[in-house]
């Protein structure tokens, strides 16, 4: 066996002890926040061998932004497992019941998935994040990150296991593969006799090449070509406040805007009083003729990319539409399913943009930026799945489980 299927075969038998392990799963989140505490200092030592790496390697700012730990977000990721720990245990809940007229009980209750196997890019915090959802819910995982973040994930990895093992539970219920090659996570992705399910994190690279090539179930999370559309019905100051903080709060991540679509009839109004908000965080503009014509030269023409892109930096594709139907269209097109928003003061044309935009969130005078496990008030979160089966939006203790039918009975034959 390769390393990588002795992990699995580890992973394997861990799952099945955590399947039955109830309370005692606390215990170990509750040691696992507590060992990261004390460990803060490891951690960020070990971090900065990444930073210094990730510079010399040229990575953009937005990317040291992601993996860049210090002891506050020491502090957050810690806070975060214990949030996890305080969460309803949703194994062994009861989904539905009934008892047949030859006196069999058949009741469907939740269960773990099994064995999770999570391949992401440069966030260590993922490692503590993912490891702590998987084991609330029961399952097992295995963790393969980025050569950015080797060192940090290392480190968080180490601790989490030696904490786990303290409570009575096995240390490989948390694994992760230290190999970042390309080999690592190919075998990763073919693992079909140990994963039950393969989960993403990152770009649309990453996501990519996982869906083509995984042998096992894979849940698309990550990829956020995110929209504002602000109708001709839009108060002005509303669109520009909402597409300020949905870019420019933080632009690094999935749920931060990308382009804006801008109704023709408003155009002249509301494109100079939201470029007055972007200017002061130097957002980059990126539009149409018509943009450019409005604002003048410090707008680039956008190109057909532009509007595919998840630039995931101060920079904003716009175009002006003319009609509702061109802007729900052009959403359709080069959308990532992820979050998309209508900034409108008729509620017709709001229930007509949330009848017909698919994605996993859309929204009525709100920023994008609340597609968010904890913002929706569904706890910590593994990531925003932007598929349709299994799981949609984002993906909770309740979306690492599956179900089983449990049938009760007193010698009935057939």
């Amino acid at each position: 066996m390769t390393v990588i299927e002795q992990m699995g075969a580890r992973a394997k038998a861990a799952a099945r002890v955590l399947a039955g392990a109830g309370a005692q799963k606390n215990k170990a989140l509750l040691s696992i926040a507590k060992a990261l505490r004390e460990n803060c200092e490891k951690i960020l030592k070990a971090n900065d061998i990444d930073i210094e790496n990730g510079k010399n390697a040229g990575l953009t700012a937005s990317l040291l932004d992601r993996l860049k730990l210090t002891e506050e977000r020491v502090e957050g990721i810690a806070e975060g497992v214990e949030q996890v720990a305080a969460l309803k245990d949703p194994i062994g809940d009861v989904l539905s019941g009934n008892k047949l007229e030859n006196g069999l009980e058949i009741r469907r209750i939740r269960v773990p998935l099994g064995v999770i196997g999570i391949i992401f890019e440069a966030r260590p915090n993922v490692t503590a994040d993912a490891a702590a959802l998987c084991l609330k819910a029961g399952n097992a995982v295995i963790l393969r990150g980025g050569k950015e973040a080797i060192n940090s994930n290392k480190a968080i990895a180490e601790i989490m296991r030696e904490a786990v093992e303290k409570t009575g539970l096995p240390k490989d219920s948390i694994q992760l593969i230290e190999d970042t090659t390309r080999a690592s996570s190919t075998e990763l992705m073919g693992l079909s006799d140990y994963l039950d399910v393969l989960i993403p994190r990152g770009g649309a690279g990453l996501i990519k090449a996982v869906v083509e090539n995984a042998k096992v179930p894979v849940i698309e999370t990550g990829v956020g070509n995110c929209h504002v559309y602000v109708d001709e019905y839009a108060d002005i100051d509303m669109a520009a406040n909402i597409i300020f903080n949905a870019k420019t709060s933080r632009p690094s991540v999935c749920n931060a805007i990308e382009t804006i679509l801008v109704h023709s009839k408003t155009a002249e109004k509301a494109l100079p009083v939201i470029k007055a908000r972007l200017d002061e965080k130097n957002v980059e503009l990126r539009g149409c003729p018509k943009t450019a014509e409005i604002l003048g030269d410090c707008v680039k023409p956008a190109t057909e990319e532009d509007y595919y892109k998840e630039f995931l930096d101060y920079i904003l594709a716009v175009k002006v539409v003319d009609s509702f139907e061109e802007a729900v269209d052009h959403i359709a097109k080069y959308s990532s399913g992820h979050s998309e928003c209508i900034v409108t003061e008729n509620y017709t044309r709001a229930c007509e943009f949330l009848n017909q935009v698919d994605a996993a969130a859309v929204y009525v005078n709100a920023s994008t930026r609340f597609t968010d496990g904890g913002q929706f008030g569904l706890g910590a979160e593994i990531g925003i799945s932007t598929q349709k089966l299994h799981a949609r939006g984002p993906m909770g203790l309740n979306e690492l489980t599956s179900s089983k039918f449990v049938i009760m009975g007193n010698g009935q034959i057939r």
